[in-house]
């Protein structure tokens, strides 16, 4: 982080200088840490759309190119190239790792996917009907209170262990919501297999007979971790930042961003596509929702198709699409009635004036949710999958952040719009 340049600004006639700070990367941003002691005021950015509320060298997105990095490499490259728990290593360490490095990361991570027995009645508190994300914030929340051994937040190696057991206990967790919610017993790790292998023993295997993992499902499932892992500072990365500012546990901070992925407008996404699909019904009904979709006067979205951040395509909707159709290849679903809406859908919007005009290009959403139910992952626990991917972004920022010299707490200021300094009246003359 360089500063070669000032920012004047002018108030009534005075005048306030700031540095301008330029990154490896990206816009270039003003440091109004000052502006309230110079000037009296504050800034007003509602959603926090043109502010820099922290520095970091995990991710960087650029919107309009339709780039997404992980530590400098391009997602592209990643999912092809590496494995989830690569991409982890690389997210929480700035590197990607060694031979030597990926064996021993993999088997701290496997020795760390069980969780405490008594955790396991925890899940019987819960409503068998209840959300897996409802189960999935109390779970991850209760975890201090069964590994608060190493709760020193400002010690590098107690923050390590945290982060290890949570990417290794989220796809347990995660399972038995799952599991929990069918009235089937859960199923414990095994050891021999990949962590999104393990991940699907656990989420369809039953003690009845041993569950053997496709590796072409495997690998789509694992690709769908991959693109999900961070995404700069989103609303649910930002809770996490947050929560962590004030020295809350990283089971805490981490429980905290699940609940605000939860918003549909956030990782509920994937889930609501497929219920807009649901919606629709049949490809003979396509033409009537496009139609609604370019309505202004009409209420009805096409769900997953454009994107808040990427202006032209986005880049993890291009592998999607290639793993989607993989998926669909192995299983022989071209012919399901839903997957065949979708891809009618897909080339309507990739080819309809409307939607190319205004970049309306099918994004990650779309095709993951298409993959998941193709795995059989029920919608509901779309967005527990995506935080289960997402963990380790929110650790790695929550990591970087409490090793910030520069971190204070979270403190948002406002613009005041209520009353002003009144006296309450006596009772009678209210």
């Amino acid at each position: 982080m360089t500063t070669q340049r000032t920012a004047t600004l002018t108030i009534d006639g005075s005048t306030a200088e700031f540095p301008v700070y330029t990154g490896s990367l990206g816009a270039d941003v003003v440091d109004i840490r000052t502006l309230y002691a110079k000037t009296g005021t504050f800034t007003f950015d509602p959603g926090f759309m043109s502010t820099a509320a922290c520095k970091s060298s995990i991710t960087y997105i650029d919107g309009d190119k339709g780039e997404l990095l992980y530590r400098g490499y391009p997602i592209e490259q990643l999912a092809v190239h590496c494995d989830f728990l690569e991409t982890c290593y690389l997210l929480l360490n700035g590197e990607l790792p060694d031979a030597e490095q990926k064996v021993e990361f993999e088997k701290v991570i496997t020795n760390h996917t069980m969780v405490h027995e008594q955790l396991i009645k925890f899940y019987s508190g819960f409503r068998r009907d209840a959300h897996p994300m409802a189960v999935l914030v109390g779970v991850v929340g209760a975890l201090s209170a069964f590994y608060h051994d190493a709760m020193d937040v400002s010690d590098e190696y107690h923050r390590a262990i945290s982060a290890h057991r949570l990417i290794a206990k989220l796809p347990t967790i995660t399972a038995m919501a799952y599991k929990y919610g069918r009235g089937e017993p859960f199923m414990y790790p095994r050891n021999e297999l990949s962590y999104t292998a393990n991940f699907m023993h656990m989420m369809f295997g039953t003690p009845c007979e041993k569950y053997e993992p496709n590796p072409v499902l495997v690998r789509a499932l694992d690709r769908i971790l991959i693109l999900h892992a961070d995404h700069e500072q989103n609303a649910s990365t930002s809770t996490v930042r947050l929560a962590g500012s004030s020295g809350a546990n990283p089971f805490a901070c981490i429980a905290a961003g699940i609940a605000c992925l939860w918003g549909p407008a956030h990782g509920g996404a994937n889930e609501a596509c497929l219920e807009m699909l649901e919606e629709i019904h049949d490809v003979s009904r396509i033409n009537e929702y496009i139609k609604r979709a370019k309505d202004k006067n009409d209420s009805f979205k096409l769900m997953g198709f454009g994107h808040r951040v990427y202006k032209n395509f986005d880049p993890r909707a291009k592998l999607m699409r290639e793993t989607c159709h993989e998926v669909l290849n192995e299983l022989g679903l071209h012919d399901d009635r839903l997957f065949k809406l979708a891809l009618a859908l897909e080339k309507i919007a990739l080819e309809d004036e409307y939607f190319v005009s205004k970049k309306l290009y099918p994004n990650v959403d779309f095709y993951s949710g298409i993959v998941q139910r193709a795995l059989g992952i029920p919608t509901q626990l779309f967005t527990g999958i995506f935080a289960m991917a997402r963990t380790v972004g929110w650790i790695a920022q929550w990591k970087e952040m409490i090793s910030d010299p520069d971190q204070k707490i979270g403190r948002p200021r406002q613009l005041y719009t209520g009353a002003k300094h009144r006296d309450v009246p006596p009772l009678d003359k209210r």
